[in-house]
C-alpha cells in the first residue's frame, strides 16, 4: 500500500506555529521538537528550513517587525482624514494578533521575551520606535498639537495588549476623542 503523499511544510508555517507557541507558553517553547509535535511533523522538517534554533528565532522576529507594522499601516485607507485613519489605526491596532499569530497574547509575550534576549529587545524598540515615529506623523496631520499625544496613544495601546482588556478599542477611541 502507498502512503499518502505528506503536506510539506513551508517556513512561515514553523514561524507562525512559533507565534502561537510564544504566545500560549514564552519563549522556552520555542524548541524544534515542541514546534514539530504542534505541527504533527518531525523536527528534520525544521532543520530543512532553519540553519538552527537562534536563526528560527532570528527570522521569526524579523516576519513579527514586518507584519506588525506594515500589515497594520496597510489596512488603514489613505484617503480619508488623518482623524479617521487615527480611529482606523486603534482598530487595527487590537486587531492585528488573530489566532494564527497567537491571539492578543503575542505583544506581551514578545515583550517579556525581551527581557532576557538583547536581540529581542533591539527588535522591540526598534518597532516602539517605528509606531511612535508614525504616531507623531499621523497626529501632526490630524492637527493633535499636543506633543505628547503619540507617546500616550501608544502607551496606551501597548498597555490595553498587555491588559488584555475585552474594550481595548473602545479605551483607545475615548482618548482620541480627547486629544
Amino acid at each position: 500500500m502507498i502512503s499518502p503523499p505528506r503536506n510539506r511544510l513551508a517556513a512561515e508555517d514553523w514561524l507562525m506555529a512559533g507565534f502561537r507557541a510564544l504566545a500560549r507558553s514564552g519563549p522556552t517553547a520555542l524548541k524544534a521538537e515542541a514546534l514539530a509535535r504542534d505541527l504533527g511533523t518531525t523536527k528534520g522538517s525544521f532543520y530543512w528550513h532553519f540553519a538552527d534554533l537562534p536563526d528560527y528565532q532570528a527570522r521569526l522576529i524579523q516576519l513579527w517587525e514586518e507584519r506588525a507594522f506594515d500589515s497594520v499601516i496597510a489596512e488603514l485607507d489613505p484617503a480619508v482624514a488623518p482623524r479617521t485613519r487615527l480611529e482606523q489605526l486603534c482598530h487595527a491596532a487590537v486587531e492585528f494578533c488573530g489566532p494564527s499569530y497567537g491571539g492578543a497574547a503575542l505583544e506581551p509575550a514578545l515583550r517579556a521575551w525581551a527581557l532576557v534576549s538583547p536581540d529581542v529587545a533591539k527588535a522591540v524598540a526598534r518597532m516602539d520606535a517605528r509606531r511612535i515615529a508614525y504616531l507623531t506623523c499621523l497626529c501632526r496631520e490630524a492637527g493633535v498639537e499636543n506633543p505628547q499625544a503619540p507617546d500616550a496613544l501608544y502607551a496606551l495601546i501597548v498597555g490595553l495588549e498587555i491588559l488584555g482588556l475585552q474594550n481595548a478599542q473602545d479605551t483607545m477611541l475615548l482618548l482620541l476623542n480627547r486629544l
